[in-house]
């Protein structure tokens, strides 16, 4: 029996990969391989069947834990064996792994069957069947919301690439007018046999991309693929009280299925823009206002915009030094049923320059406080 290959290490993921994991790892390898985006490259063909061969297993839930137990219990290998034996043998004839026509794998959960669901039979060969509908990819992405819309809820606006049916060959892959013949390639089945020794797997042709057929004339606008690159507008809903880090899931406003499967997932990522005016502490927010020496000294008033954009006059005592906080009580942020406050923080901001009459008229006051220049 032939040493199968390590599909791991054919999608260059490890063992412990997650299946997203491996789901992206394959599409970005079939993408990169794909006869179509490689067509003066005679290898890219057979590098994406030894790609489409492995996600065959490792990418179906059911396939990988059972070809992992087989590599576990010494199946695919001469290590790992149980009973002891299948060394690499020193040289000769027999020199590589050799197969172990004695370990026994009846009683282990069913082995007995376990090449056959895997691989999809012996020898013989594996019946065709229809590309299965595959659920669309999620797409992960940060999106810039702002400041008050945060705070207060809104709607912000991305724009995605997405892939979508062609609008000129509606997913066939033939120009307008082009006739259409067995694909030469898996034979009209829509798919192709990988095998090694008694081992069988069968996986879309990368030809006829699973069609069973080739057009005489491949699409102008896709290029055979039956799919186009589009920009896709999606407008969000932002909660009230959103910060940094948090995520939302859209379902359905990804990228569209597989052989009809439904489309994926957006998973929304924001990031809270900073304020010119405001920072936030949690629910409290606190704005930042200004005021010259005259108004500390002898006191004033000043207004300011709340977050829904009314105007509140704030006191300011007289004597009130740089730093000192107001309180303006349920401004602040609100989020599930709370709402914080609003706290007025005072800078005092001293002139670059002064005219004439004032310096005359500051001089004054320091003199009149004792101070000497």
């Amino acid at each position: 029996m032939a040493n199968p290959k390590d599909y791991y290490a054919t999608l260059g993921v490890s063992a412990s990969a997650s299946a997203d994991e491996i789901k992206k790892q394959y599409r970005r390898l079939a993408k990169k391989h794909h006869p179509d985006a490689n067509a003066s490259d005679p290898k890219s063909a057979e590098r994406f069947k030894e790609i489409s061969e492995a996600y065959g297993v490792v990418g179906d839930a059911e396939k990988r834990k059972q070809y992992d137990d087989m590599r576990k219990l010494g199946a695919f290998s001469g290590y790992n064996n149980p009973r002891g034996g299948g060394r690499p043998s020193s040289g000769g004839p027999q020199s590589g792994f050799q197969s172990q026509p004695d370990i026994d794998f009846s009683g282990v959960g069913g082995f007995g069957d376990l090449f056959s669901s895997i691989f999809g039979g012996g020898g013989g060969g594996a019946r065709p069947r229809a590309r299965a509908p595959e659920r669309g990819d999620t797409i992960e992405t940060t999106v810039d919301v702002p400041f008050r819309v945060a705070a207060i809820g809104g709607k912000v606006e991305v724009e995605l690439e997405v892939n979508e049916e062609c609008s000129t060959c509606h997913g066939n892959g033939a120009a307008p007018g082009a006739t259409m013949r067995p694909c030469g390639e898996c034979k009209g089945r829509g798919v192709i046999s990988f095998g090694q020794g008694s081992f069988a797997v069968n996986r879309p042709c990368p030809v006829c991309v699973g069609r069973g057929q080739i057009p005489s004339e491949r699409c102008p606008t896709c290029g055979g693929i039956g799919e186009t690159r589009t920009a896709k507008r999606v407008a969000i809903n932002v909660p009230a009280g959103v910060e940094s880090g948090a995520k939302v899931r859209l379902k359905g406003q990804g990228p569209k299925g597989v052989a009809g499967g439904v489309a994926g997932d957006l998973l929304i990522t924001f990031n809270v823009l900073n304020d010119k005016f405001y920072k936030r502490d949690g629910l409290d927010l606190v704005a930042n206002v200004p005021i010259n020496i005259a108004q500390a000294t002898l006191g004033s008033r000043v207004s300011i915009r709340t977050l829904d954009g009314k105007k509140v006059a704030v006191r300011i005592p007289a004597g009130t030094g740089s730093g000192k906080r107001f309180r303006i009580s349920g401004q602040g942020v609100e989020k599930e049923g709370k709402r914080g406050d609003l706290y007025v923080e005072i800078a005092i901001a001293v002139p670059d320059q002064l005219s004439e009459a004032q310096e005359k008229a500051m001089r004054e006051f320091a003199e009149a406080g004792g101070l000497k220049f």
